[in-house]
């Protein structure tokens, strides 16, 4: 079975280009895709960059980009995520929502039922310390016994004041249980913040299911410094008349657009 390298320069030699012109052609580095080529994907880049330069460039050279990603994620040389974020020029830039979740360890009773000085140091403390039983025993058929009656005659008391409740009520019509509403849960909203670095024209639009730009979710110019919030539903395009100029801001981070001059990049 071929490995990522081997079919990456394999494609390439077999459409006769070389790495230099893959270089100008996607944008990349040529000693990056030099790397690629030698199963070298440790480039001291994020991990973004290399899902997407790895997407961007078996895009190039017309091979399944999704079967090298797959490929790269067997190898398990990023870190753990509930899913990585990855870029390319004139493709797709996904983040994320993985939201993190807090999970809290709950403590056993295994080092208590062992002993030693973890049990010891626990029987002690005044808030779980419990003191053993003095005095004389209460017998257990008594007690459940008398549970039973005490809760039957609390059962009688609260049937009688409800019976004498409802005939002091009855001439006063009851709510209706339909017309009580209950307010629709919100889902939740991603926002995206567009940066400018210098002047930049900026457009936002939704991606159709058949891969091509729907509603303009933004549009506009943007001046160095300016901050435009944008509401992100789902999968979008964000195309920049200088690609440099511009930054997207998501959860306190920033990330590049990737690419110079005119361009299009898409948001999962």
């Amino acid at each position: 079975m071929q490995t990522i390298g081997e079919r990456l320069e394999e494609a390439r030699k077999r459409k006769g280009i070389s790495i230099r012109e893959a270089a100008e052609a996607t944008k990349i580095r040529g000693d990056y895709l030099h790397k690629f080529e030698g199963n070298q994907f440790d480039i001291n880049l994020p991990e973004i960059y290399v899902r997407g330069f790895l997407r961007t460039y078996a895009t190039y050279l017309k091979l399944s980009s999704d079967k090298i990603n797959s490929d790269y994620n067997a190898l398990g040389l990023g870190p753990a995520k509930p899913r990585s974020i990855s870029r390319e020029l004139y493709g797709r830039m996904d983040l994320s929502v993985a939201s993190a979740k807090d999970a809290a360890e709950p403590a056993t009773a295994d080092s208590a039922a062992a002993g030693g000085p973890q049990a010891e140091a626990g029987s002690r403390n005044p808030a779980t310390f419990v003191p053993r039983a003095s005095g004389p025993q209460i017998d257990r058929d008594l007690l459940i016994k008398g549970g039973a009656l005490l809760g039957g005659a609390i059962l009688a008391v609260v049937l009688i004041i409800w019976g004498v409740g409802a005939l002091t009520s009855s001439d006063s019509p009851a709510p209706s249980p339909s017309t009580a509403t209950t307010p629709a849960a919100t889902p939740a909203q991603r926002t995206m913040t567009l940066i400018a670095l210098n002047t930049v024209s900026v457009t936002v639009a939704r991606k159709n299911a058949d891969g091509t730009a729907g509603e303009e979710l933004f549009r506009g110019q943007l001046v160095r410094g300016q901050a435009q919030d944008v509401t992100w539903p789902g999968p979008v395009y964000i195309t920049a008349s200088a690609g440099e100029n511009l930054e997207i801001e998501y959860r306190g981070q920033r990330y590049p657009t990737q690419f110079k001059g005119q361009g299009r990049l898409e948001m999962q």
